[in-house]
């Protein structure tokens, strides 16, 4: 039987003799990944030796842990009878980082045990205070039928009585944290998706605001409206006519659920999209969680800055636990897409052609929605069945000039009437644009 490789989270020690070696590792392993295993008894290439126990082995074991970690820590040490062979395999766990070993810090890096420098420890320090579940939320009057909804929406039931405490909703006081914050029904984050003309920020065509919700709602519809967006372009300039989307979705939506959940939520400024004529930005707050190096980034390991709130969204399917969203960005656009600085990343992604941004909010080409086209628009999104009159309410506009908005909204191709006029439907084409082939 062999152990296999040292790895970020598994450590090998000879014997006992090599304990002080063996805890720094647990204290590197910690600052990490806030857990880690330690073997006495296998050798580095995870060939097993055996190790001889005596009376005071253990105690020694767990002496010495407790005497150099700092905070300290309670391991769980067992004997395990590999191929006739005593191995000693100790367990650690925790989550108050940073933790020292005999006065000094540490951080995992692959196999290997990596003095830590002030300014990293500094970043360290940092990173556990703005974690959002420890960070008390300013409203302590939330309610989450919204993510419940979510959850039975994914076939998956939340027990009223104890899915806060399971979903991490609470700090260790037993108040509503900041991660409750973000998923309640009504909060104070507005996430933005703004499209301007032309390739600079100086001329702002339009802005949807998705937030003072669950986040996890705003987030699917960004998704959902960038989706409408991604224009098919129609190239018949050669023998064939060939068609292709205005940029790559998967992309954009690795990059955008990686942007919502490595925020660093705590600096109270959510992610953002912004469209341009050539690329589309994705923006989140923050650079690299410490300890990630940027060769790890592009490798696909992840680290969460907000590891339970990846919990939940891997629950609702929002994302997978495999790390393949950096590689598949940059196997289409290359690792230049990617602008990584100590409080922000952005990534770019290119348009495959350049666009026109009026024209995918009119048919003609010739019109940007003012405000109370905007509006109208929204209520039947929100809506499909709201009657006009509903709409004149709402909007504060007169019948016969709400009439006259809503048939040129229809002749523009930004929404379709389905069905009769008492029982019909609005489809609104948000992302409509007009092909150039009849």
């Amino acid at each position: 039987m062999n152990f296999g490789m040292e790895t970020e989270l598994i450590e090998f020690k000879k014997t006992t003799s090599e304990l002080k070696e063996g805890i720094i590792s647990l204290a590197s392993m910690l600052n990490k990944n806030g857990k880690g295993i330690l073997y006495f008894g296998v050798r580095n290439d995870g060939e097993i030796l055996g190790q001889q126990i005596g009376d005071r082995t253990l105690r020694e074991i767990s002496q010495g842990i407790a005497n150099a970690i700092k905070p300290q820590i309670i391991p769980t040490i067992i004997v395990e009878l590999c191929d006739d062979k005593n191995v000693i395999k100790v367990t650690v766990e925790g989550d108050e980082k940073p933790y020292s070993a005999y006065g000094k810090y540490y951080m995992r890096s692959a196999d290997e045990d990596r003095e830590i420098s002030p300014q990293q420890l500094r970043n360290l320090m940092l990173s556990v205070s703005d974690s959002i579940v420890n960070i008390e939320a300013n409203n302590q009057e939330l309610n989450f039928d919204q993510l419940k909804m979510l959850y039975a929406g994914n076939n998956l039931t939340l027990r009223e009585n104890t899915f806060k405490r399971n979903l991490n909703l609470f700090t260790r006081d037993g108040t509503y944290n900041l991660m409750a914050s973000i998923l309640a029904d009504i909060n104070s984050y507005s996430i933005k998706v703004a499209v301007f003309r032309g390739t600079d920020k100086t001329n702002l065509v339009k802005r949807n605001e998705y937030g003072y919700k669950c986040m996890l709602v705003a987030v699917k519809q960004v998704l959902d409206y960038m989706e409408a967006l991604n224009d098919t372009i129609v190239d018949v300039g050669g023998s064939l006519r060939k068609e292709s989307k205005l940029f790559d979705f998967p992309c954009f939506r690795e990059a955008w659920l990686n942007a919502c959940l490595h925020n660093r939520w705590s600096r109270q400024t959510p992610p953002a999209v912004y469209m341009f004529e050539d690329r589309i930005e994705v923006i989140s707050v923050g650079g690299l969680p410490e300890g990630l190096t940027l060769e790890e980034f592009y490798e696909g390991k992840s680290k969460p800055v907000n590891l339970e709130l990846q919990q939940i969204m891997v629950q609702l399917d929002y994302i997978e636990q495999t790390g393949h969203g950096v590689p598949l960005i940059v196997s289409k656009y290359g690792k230049e897409v990617f602008d990584i600085t100590e409080n922000f990343i952005t990534v770019t992604i290119p348009l495959n052609h350049k666009r026109n941004v009026e024209s995918s909010f009119s048919k003609t080409g010739t019109r940007v929605l003012d405000r109370n086209d905007d509006k109208i628009l929204e209520l039947m999104k929100e809506n499909a069945n709201i009657s006009v009159s509903e709409i004149s309410r709402r909007v504060e506009l007169g019948t016969t000039t709400l009439t006259k908005r809503i048939r040129r909204l229809k002749e523009e191709g930004f929404v379709e009437r389905k069905g009769s006029k008492k029982n019909g439907q609005w489809i609104v084409n948000v992302g409509y644009q007009k092909s150039d082939v009849d």
